[in-house]
């Protein structure tokens, strides 16, 4: 779609300098949640998750696509030759698979296309991806089937999937069939690696285009950036094509009709509408050209200007068959929101002085104020949608909006001495606003959603009676402009909520005001005021220079300046526009000069003429400013800037007859009016000194064109995110106006919060022994870790407990000091686990206690990472790996492994991965976490790193609702489970360290169930008394086993406390891991003890083996014989010669042997009988 502008992959495009920037995490986040509110709308049939697939895998798909694009940023609108410039195949960079859940995203990709996806998702909440890393990649076989595992393991837990399956324009009929037909669909049923089943038999389809259009069509920093620089752009060309039908034309200006000057606007719409595949024929949102009395209502009302007729000529249509006095025009972008309307002139509206203010009593006057009627008018109407547009912007109803127009039209009226017309005008004008999405297309203004939309404001006062000399109707008079409101809600300190807004006219730059001659009287008066000025005996005195290059201002918010000639003389000036004529201003209607250059050649130099009342018949009426002032703003390096001070600037410092000289002011002379005029003459001469190829040029000119579109991108910026308030006091740091921040000294009374987190054996224990032991001279410590004995890592309730407890404690403390001790007290909050960073700060600031929430502050959040422990497999991350990493809440990664080896594969790749999430976040290096670096140090026990104007704004900017505590964070995938078991008996040294070594082997892949990836606690050996503190980490095969040291632990909580659940047990191991179960873990643990002798079984002759066998024999063959047998030696002969190797009492020796053993048996097992065991898990009497 022409929604999403294509660009280059790889690094994010230059931005306007209020706008967030493409690729802004707080925007990108925006447009995520945006997609899950489809999955959390209270409906039956809302889907589980909306699937999108990309490339040959959905048979390229342009819904998917056009999802894609918006998540990120049209990433995927690239060109042919954008893919061949990457080195890589289409089908490369293609592939990829997301599944958007309510609260999180599963994102296929392979390792090419990782690293162009990830600036755009890094920052994604619960993001995870499923990707093989670069050597697994090489195995095309091992690819294709992780691929299909990946996509089987992203469904596994919806039961209904959201397809987008049309992409805006081209709704097609929802065909799950044809979504079966899919590759990757297909291969879903393969057995062995698929999902057991045919993906539409398993899974309830649904086509959630619809949704998502709707989703689309709202207007965001990034599309409002797009429209900027693409719509608008296009929106102006097709103004500069009108008026250069009318420059080149001006000699047959009389034969012009409506179709000649409206062709552009009506090629421009007509052929954007044929490729929107969307039809309108609202009369509003129709361009338009009509001359003259032929802009009736009823004309206006037609519905159809495509074909307009060639009949309607500028000579023809004024009143009485006479020429026309003005016209309309509309230009209506047909594949966006912009739209507005102008009424130009055909003759001058003012006439030039030329020396007299008594003016002539004939025809001319007559003529001329045709059009002076027609233009103040207009200028009313102009006043009254501006006025209309800032009362809806605050107030949001189009009744007040209205009734504000219509009072500021009188007014207006009344200003222009045209009291006598209003009964007549007021019956006939019309004042609307509509409300147009992204599309252009018209939704209605009380929609919940209308604040995220373009609107258009349009007064029309239609019919105009000829009420000068009654020659039936003049036509119409129509204004309106294209703006956008931008609504941010404000917490006052009371609790009241009020709101703050900001509005900007999109299509302000093009003219309001136009008017060419076109009558032979009128252009020969001009050509003689031209002559009469250049006599020797000119009412302004002799020339002094002149030249081209100079504006002309006006204190009115109406008119954008103009460019023309300009020529000074001693008594006066002369300026010249193609547009508006001769304006002539003698000194004896000004009533002061002022000059303004700010003593730099790099400043415009600025001309303040004060003029009189009685110069206002002689000034079009765009220059009727309420201040009645006038700023001629001339260009450094330009010829006129430069003759001005050589041939002006000392003639005119001397004072003449009039009595005026001209004063020199600086900058804190200037009146407000005057700065701003001036700021914007600065930004439009910087914007024209830009290259035109640079890239920042486009954006500086249209901020120069719009001089309020800094100030409202970054209104917008903060009201688009979310309808949560913020603070008053955050307000202007929210939107940039001011430096004030939190970033302050801290009082001595309280209490800094150093936060330190990461995932379970990030070594973050570590390096919270090595801050206290090491740097007592920060302050006294107070240590708070997580409850181990608990099924959460974190317990915000029991954290908030420890909090109070620790201010009465603070409190009693203070209270027995001396004065002079004023050491200060610092919080060491140390949590490992699978904690979301947002929900220990909101646990902060909902302190249910406001004077616990006043007492302390957090210093810094510093994230512990351990290359080795962050990937399940591949390159799935630990569930909150990313997000304990994530902007505007973390201000230190310190990573506590690889790092003794130089540039480490795998910590250089974490690194990157975290610095997209987190640009800003510092990178400390410390090995097992011991830190090596005072600046490093400093970092990690900073007392306002975390409250600095970056973080505050990025915090509300991507966590909407952190502050009151409504942002969720979501849920743990995979649900990491985390069960505590109790014991008090001593364990084997040896037995556990090998059932501990063992269990990496035993590590299973996704769904990774039952995988144990953490143990952790308190236990004795057996050959020692001593307590040992344990810690094992699976993945990295790491054992670690030191004595306890003592110290201070948190207060038990009430919930759940070691003694409710173990009595007089001393020792416990901490399982964390997927799908355990306690009856296994125990089973594991019990093998880690010292084992239960077993029973004996007593002994048969027939279990006796041939060693016993022979070692009877050994021990009796040498015992008395029976009568005939004797032994020669070797062997045993009896009577008859026969010889045997065995006694011939054998079998008596093996019956003696088994009895005697036998008694041994019952002996030893009587003995066991009598002893005591007691099992693992047994309580101690």
């Amino acid at each position: 779609m022409d929604v999403y502008t294509s660009h280059r992959l790889g690094p994010p495009r230059a931005r306007f300098p209020g706008s967030p920037g493409r690729g802004s995490p707080s925007v990108s986040g925006s447009r995520l949640r945006q997609v899950q509110n489809i999955l959390t709308q209270s409906s039956k049939s809302r889907p589980d998750g909306i699937l999108c697939i990309l490339g040959i895998d959905s048979r390229y798909n342009e819904g998917c696509r056009e999802l894609a694009n918006y998540l990120l940023f049209g990433l995927y609108n690239q060109n042919t030759s954008d893919f061949e410039k990457t080195g890589f195949s289409e089908e490369v960079l293609d592939d990829v698979i997301i599944l958007i859940k309510s609260d999180s995203v599963h994102l296929y990709c392979n390792p090419v296309n990782y690293r162009y996806l990830l600036p755009y998702v890094a920052h994604w909440r619960n993001l995870h991806f499923h990707c093989m890393t670069e050597n697994e990649y090489e195995d095309e076989e091992a690819a294709e089937e992780f691929k299909i595992s990946s996509f089987v393991d992203m469904v596994r837990d919806c039961s209904k999937i959201g397809i987008p399956y049309s992409s805006q324009g081209h709704l097609q009929i929802f065909d799950m069939f044809v979504v079966e037909k899919w590759p990757i669909v297909q291969a879903f049923a393969l057995e062995g690696i698929g999902g057991d089943g045919f993906f539409t038999m398993k899974y309830e389809l649904q086509d959630v285009s619809l949704n998502l259009w709707n989703v689309y069509s709202k207007m965001d920093p990034m599309s409002l950036e797009n429209l900027l620089s693409e719509d608008l752009v296009a929106f102006e060309h097709q103004w500069t094509n009108f008026f250069a039908n009318f420059d080149t034309e001006i000699p047959f200006l009389l034969e012009l009709s409506e179709s000649q000057a409206g062709e552009p606007f009506r090629s421009y719409f007509s052929h954007g509408m044929i490729s929107s595949h969307i039809t309108e024929n609202s009369p509003s949102r129709q361009p338009f050209v009509l001359f003259g009395n032929h802009s009736t209502q009823e004309n206006l009302n037609a519905g159809n200007f495509n074909f307009p007729s060639e009949g309607h000529l500028v000579r023809s249509t004024g009143p009485g068959g006479s020429f026309a006095k003005h016209m309309v025009a509309q230009c209506v972008s047909p594949k966006g929101p912009l739209a507005c309307s102008r009424t130009y002139f055909f003759g001058a509206t003012h006439i030039p002085y030329l020396g007299d203010d008594e003016l002539p009593k004939n025809d001319k006057l007559l003529k001329k104020t045709e059009q002076m009627l027609l233009s103040q008018i207009y200028a009313a109407v102009i006043e009254a949608v501006l006025a209309g547009i800032a009362c809806y912007t605050k107030s949001s109803s189009l009744a007040k909006a209205r009734e504000e127009a219509e009072q500021t039209l009188g007014s207006g009226l009344d200003s222009f001495e045209l009291v006598q017309f209003k009964a007549a005008l007021r019956a006939k004008t019309a004042f609307h606003i509509h409300a147009v999405n992204n599309q252009g297309r018209i939704v209605p203004l009380d929609s919940e959603d209308s604040l995220s939309f373009v609107k258009t404001a349009c007064m029309t006062v239609y019919d105009i009676p000829d009420l000068l000399r009654g020659r039936g109707c003049l036509g119409s008079v129509v204004f309106s402009e294209s703006f956008l409101t931008s609504q941010i809600l404000v917490k006052e300190r009371d609790g009241t909520v009020v709101t703050e807004t900001s509005y900007i006219v999109l299509t302000a730059a093009i003219p309001r005001f136009c008017s060419w001659l076109v009558e032979d009287n009128e252009v020969k008066l001009s050509e003689k005021t031209q002559q009469a000025i250049r006599g020797d005996e000119c009412f302004l005195g002799s020339f002094l220079t002149g030249g081209e290059g100079a504006y002309l201002y006006s204190s009115s918010l109406q008119s954008w300046p103009d460019e023309g000639n300009m020529d000074f003389f001693s008594n006066g000036l002369l300026f010249s526009h193609r547009h508006h004529g001769n304006i002539i201003i003698s000194k004896d209607h000004m009533n002061s000069i002022s000059f303004y250059d700010g003593d730099s050649t790099s400043i415009v130099a600025a001309l303040f003429i004060d003029f009189r009342s009685s110069s206002l018949l002689h000034l079009p009426v765009q220059f009727h400013g309420p201040s009645s002032f006038l700023m001629i703003a001339l260009f450094p390096k330009s010829k006129i800037y430069q003759t001005f001070y050589s041939e002006v600037f000392s003639p005119w410092q001397q004072q003449d007859n009039s009595g005026l000289s001209l004063k020199v002011i600086q900058e804190d002379g200037l009146s407000v009016e005057q700065k701003r005029l001036h700021s914007s003459a600065q930004k439009l001469f910087i914007a024209m000194n830009h290259p035109a190829g640079e890239k920042w040029s486009s954006q500086k000119l249209l901020s120069a064109k719009l001089p309020e579109l800094d100030c409202f991108l970054q209104h917008f910026a903060v009201s688009s995110i979310s309808r949560e308030p913020v603070m008053r006091t955050h307000l202007k740091v929210l939107l940039q106006q001011a430096e004030v921040s939190p970033i302050h000294r801290v009082e001595n009374d309280k209490v800094i919060i150093s936060i330190v987190t990461g995932l379970p054996g990030c070594h973050a224990n570590e390096l919270c022994a090595f801050l206290v032991t090491l740097h007592k001279e920060y302050g006294r410590w107070m240590v708070y870790r997580q409850i181990m004995d608990s099924s959460e890592c974190f317990h915000a309730a029991h954290f908030q407990k420890y909090l109070s407890s620790a201010l009465e404690a603070q409190q009693n403390r203070s209270a027995r000091q001396s004065a002079y001790i004023h050491k200060k007290t610092r919080l060491l909050v140390v949590l490992q686990g699978y904690t979301d960073v947002i929900d220990i700060v909101q646990a902060v600031q909902t302190h249910p206690d406001s004077n616990v929430k006043s007492f302390f502050t957090i210093g810094a959040i510093t994230v512990c990472v351990d290359p080795l422990s962050c990937y399940m497999e591949h390159r799935f991350l630990f569930p909150k790996c990313l997000d304990q990493c994530s902007q505007g809440l973390v201000n230190n990664v310190v990573f506590t492994s690889l790092t003794t080896e130089q540039r480490h594969p795998l910590l250089v790749q974490l690194q990157s991965l975290i610095r997209a999430a987190n640009p800003s976040a510092a990178f400390i290096l410390a090995e097992k976490g011991i830190v090596t670096r005072n600046e490093d140090i400093e970092l990690i026990l900073s007392e306002n790193s975390f409250s600095s104007p970056q973080m505050l704004r990025s915090r509300y900017l991507i966590y909407p609702g952190w502050y009151e505590g409504k942002f969720d964070s979501g849920s743990v995938f995979p649900l990491m489970v985390q069960i505590c078991v109790w014991f008090g008996r001593p364990l084997e040294k040896t037995r556990f360290m090998a059932k501990c070594k063992a269990i990496q082997s035993s590590i299973k892949p996704s769904p990774f169930s039952g995988n144990i990836y953490h143990i952790l606690g308190k236990v004795k050996f057996s050959d020692s008394e001593r307590t040992m503190e344990v810690c094992y980490n699976t993945l990295a095969n790491s054992l670690s086993i030191v004595p306890v040291l003592e110290g201070p632990t948190p207060p038990p909580d009430s919930k759940s406390t070691p003694q409710d659940n173990s009595g007089q047990q001393e020792c416990y191991l901490v399982f964390i891991g997927c799908s355990l179960k306690e009856d296994s873990l125990k089973d594991w643990l019990r093998q880690s003890a010292k084992q239960k002798p077993q029973r004996k079984a007593l002994k048969t002759r027939g279990m006796l083996t041939q060693q016993e066998i022979r070692n009877i024999h050994v021990k009796r063959h040498l015992d008395p014989l029976p009568a005939g047998y004797f032994y020669n030696g070797t062997q045993f002969v009896n009577f008859f010669g026969d010889k045997t190797d065995f006694h011939p009492l054998m079998d008596q020796f093996m019956n003696d042997y088994v009895e005697e053993a036998n008694r041994e048996i019952e002996r030893y097992n009587r003995e066991l009988e009598q002893q005591e065991y007691h099992d693992l898990f047994e309580q101690k009497p």
